[in-house]
This record gives C-alpha cells, structure tokens and sequence, in this order.
C-alpha cells in the first residue's frame, strides 16, 4: 500500500465457526448469523468514524451479508451515512475454510489493505493467518474454542482498527508482534497453529474437535493464559506464557487416573475436567521438538488435522514475532492519550455590540 492510496479495511467473517462437537458436549454457545451481521455493522460504523472509506469483505452463502446490506440500506435510507462503502471479493464461494484461506490472500495480494478484521474461532484466525502474510489482522471472537481472538465489544476492535490503519496511531504501537506453531510431517509443507498443538492418540475423525482427556498425551502452546478456553488453558493452569513473552511451554499428559498429577482444567466451554500431567518445560523460539509418540493424531488450536504412524517423523517449533495483530488495548490508550476522537465545537458567531460612544 502506498502512502498515496487511502487505506482500505478487510473483514472476513465466517458463517460457519462454532459448529462442532462441543456444542453437544459442553454448553457452548452459537452467534447466529443476524448476530453476526450486527457485529461487523458495529465494525463498519467503527471503521466510518476513523476515516475509513472503503471496505472489503469476503462473500459468503451463511446470509451475513444479505443481513448487513439491508443494515447499511435501512440507515442510509435514514439520512444517517454511518457507513463505509462496502464491496465483495470477485471469488467462488465453497462453503470450507478455502474461502477463508482464498479471500486474506486476495486481500493481501490487493496491496491496499491495511488490516484485516476476523470474525470467527481460532480455526479461522488460523487460516487467515496462513495467507494474510504481513498485513495484520484483528480479532473479534464467534467460535467455539477463541483462546486466540480477544474478548471485545466489536466496536471498539473497529475504532481501533480504523485509527491504525489511517495510520493516527505509531505502527509500532498500533501493531503487536504473535507467536505461531509450525507442525512438519517427513519434512512436508508446515501446518500452523496460532494458539496449542496437541498430540492425542485417538485417530477417529468422525469429531475433529478435541474433548475425550484420556487421549491426550503431549502438548505445545504459543502462550499459555489460565483465563481462556480450550488446550491453552491446560498449560495456563500449570505456568502461565503470555501472548508477548518469547517462546512457549511444552507438557507431558497423560490419563487422568495414571498421572502423575492432574489440572482442573476448562477445555470447552461448561466443560471443566481433570487432565493428566506428567511434567512440563518451556519451549523456546527455534528449537525443534519431536513427540515421543509412534502414532496418532495432531490437533491444531483444538481441531485433528494431521495424522502420523511409526514411519513418520512429526517437527514442532515455534516461532517469535511471526505475525501481526492489532493491539487495540495499546492504541485506543494511545487515542485517549493523544485525544484522537475528541472535537471541538465550533463556537456560534454572534454581533459583538459596540462599546458607547465607539
């Protein structure tokens, strides 16, 4: 993007998030579509106050934007011009994360995007992250599992978005530096994981989504917070890693009833259940790590995805300062700081009477 072309904002907002397993065995909540559409009109509106003119947005056949069209026309009809101009990606639509995947590469490839807002659970933080490359992203939680996206009225990720990619706020503030988990099976292409990598040995994929304690054996996060759910919270509950310190931790699990000690852990939401630990040791930036398992499943930020037996050699590492978020808590300190969204009244011009005599 150059500093010629006005900035544009990304949203890509998955209809699908929050739809697997553990809204079955846990108490999860769902975002309903009309729910996700009144978030990114929150986003828009946020965006429109900061400057942003135009946005472009991933097409989708969940009704999202069938529902933020006629939000947008119901207001303008109004005379209220609260939002931006909104467009679509010329792309197919599959209904699968490709359409996630294919849509940040588009907005990466435009060149005048400034930053991406991501409306779904960590699988779709990761597949954003997979393709968006340095153009950085933020996050606004409607999955199941969001250990990764922070929990925030979607306005203010909006203003905050704005006032960075208007560029009002010093990039090297507005702008965070995140870990990531790099899986290599044989040496293959990486799989990456934003938040946990875990290794289970149940190879069933009829539930891709991880809940059955007893199968966990090893696991390796990027930061581990006692105050998120799902596998992070495991490693939280045992020795906390924040998001901004380097490197991460890595456990040893084991069932719960062999274990040498257990954590209470919340692995979904209404979830809460004792896991195995056998020991843990942190996991520094680099340093490649090989499971000690023969065969099973790996599970990236909660979800099976790659499978491996005893012919196979797995590779995890984890790298520092591998993608860029929005720090919205550090820019709209910034906005109080600085007085960004403060205006002054034009005061009213009245006749100023002539003094006696003048």
């Amino acid at each position: 993007m150059t500093s010629q072309t006005p900035p544009k904002v990304g949203i890509i907002a998955n209809p699908i998030s929050a739809r697997d397993i553990r809204r079955v065995v846990a108490s999860a909540n769902s975002v309903q579509v009309a729910d996700r559409a009144n978030i990114v009109l929150r986003a828009l509106a946020a965006l429109a106050a900061c400057g942003i003119e135009d946005v472009v947005m991933m097409p989708e056949r969940g009704g999202i934007a069938t529902h933020v069209l006629r939000g947008m026309e119901r207001s303008n009809a109004q005379g209220e011009a609260r939002f931006p101009r909104l467009t679509h990606l010329a792309m197919p639509v599959t209904g699968t994360a490709d359409d996630t995947r294919r849509a940040a590469r588009m907005m990466r490839e435009a060149g005048d995007i400034a930053a991406i807002i991501v409306l779904g659970g960590d699988g779709t933080h990761r597949a954003v992250v997979a393709e968006c490359g340095s153009v950085p992203i933020a996050g606004i939680s409607t999955g199941t599992n969001n250990a990764f996206p922070e929990h925030r009225e979607p306005t203010i990720t909006g203003l905050a978005t704005g006032l960075a990619a208007m560029g009002r706020v010093p990039a090297g503030l507005a702008f965070a530096a995140n870990k990531k988990i790099e899986v290599r099976i044989d040496g293959g292409p990486p799989e990456i994981a934003l938040v946990d990598v875990a290794l289970v040995t149940d190879r069933y994929v009829g539930a891709r989504a991880l809940w059955r304690t007893e199968t966990f054996r090893e696991l390796y996060v990027a930061f581990a917070d006692p105050e998120v759910i799902g596998m992070a919270a495991i490693a939280g509950l045992v020795e906390p890693v924040s998001r901004r310190e380097p490197g991460g931790l890595a456990l040893t699990l084991a069932p719960a009833a062999t274990a040498a000690m257990t954590v209470c852990a919340p692995i979904a939401p209404g979830l809460v259940t004792p896991v195995g630990v056998e020991g843990w040791r942190r996991m520094p930036a680099g340093k490649l790590f090989s499971p000690d398992m023969a065969a099973g499943a790996v599970a990236l930020d909660g979800e099976r995805e790659l499978f491996f037996d005893g012919h196979q050699q797995v590779a995890i590492t984890l790298q520092d300062a591998a993608f860029r978020t929005v720090d919205v808590a550090a820019v709209m300190a910034y906005a109080a700081r600085e007085k960004l969204l403060l205006r002054h009244a034009t005061p009213a011009l009245h006749p100023v009477p002539l003094l006696a005599g003048a």
